[in-house]
């Protein structure tokens, strides 16, 4: 991947896999991750977020399952063209992961309401 990182709370509501695949479908679909990009292979990508191989590649998986990725032998797991149904925008349910997975961890180091959608106003301007 080139230079996007992906983040998993360990603490957070939200399963490690479920914020693997929300953070990568979101970088694809917004276009971060362009097609034909190389993803980490499950066990780089497990062994830089301190994850077991299985949960990495569940979210894989379901990426694979919702037509993101694909994984051919020898080639790796890259991005796939987008389905046309996903071309106009990310997914609500996965903005709603993200939002989540921020929200709690903000509340985890001692933010409150407030300060999280400062966070979030902030961010959008940036």
């Amino acid at each position: 991947m080139s230079g996007e990182a992906v983040r998993v709370d360990t603490t957070s509501p939200v399963p490690p896999y479920e914020q693997i695949r929300a953070q990568l479908a979101g970088l694809i679909t917004a276009g971060r991750l362009p097609e034909g990009e190389r993803l980490p292979t499950v066990r780089q990508l497990a062994s830089d977020l301190g994850l077991a191989p299985g949960t990495v590649a569940r979210a894989y998986r379901e990426l694979e399952a919702a037509a993101l990725i694909r994984t051919r032998r020898g080639a790796g797991t890259r991005v796939a063209p987008l389905p046309a149904d996903l071309r106009q925008g990310p997914d609500p349910a996965e903005l709603a992961a993200l939002a989540q997975g921020f929200v709690a961890a903000a509340r985890a180091a001692g933010a409150g309401d407030a300060a999280v959608v400062a966070a979030v106003a902030e961010a959008l301007r940036e």
